[in-house]
């Protein structure tokens, strides 16, 4: 994990993007993210409130996965939380749009 501090977003994308050079990674991360916009809709048409526990489990659970058996790295969330949180969804819009090949 790298020892430097970043003070803007735009300083870490780049760290981000380094930490999910993988395909398989950056597939999962899409999964999870995607997954998180299907159960939110689902939520918020129904009102079943209760389903929002499974929102970390599914973003999460798909990228730490990624990580730990694809990319062989340790997840930024656990040192930039925020970042990391944002990181997700850029690269997700990013690979939506072609600028990142998934």
């Amino acid at each position: 994990m790298a020892e430097k501090e970043y003070t803007s977003f735009s300083q870490f994308y780049p760290f981000y993007l380094r930490e999910h050079q993988n395909t398989v990674c950056r597939r999962l991360h899409f999964v999870g993210s995607f997954l998180i916009l299907i159960t939110l809709a689902f939520i918020v048409s129904t009102g079943q409130w209760q389903y929002l526990i499974l929102l970390p489990f599914l973003g999460y659970g798909f990228a730490w996965v990624g990580h730990f058996f694809f990319e062989h790295n340790r997840p930024a969330t656990f040192i930039y939380p925020l970042y990391s949180f944002l990181g997700d969804w850029v690269m997700f819009k990013d690979m939506l749009t072609g600028k990142i090949k998934f």
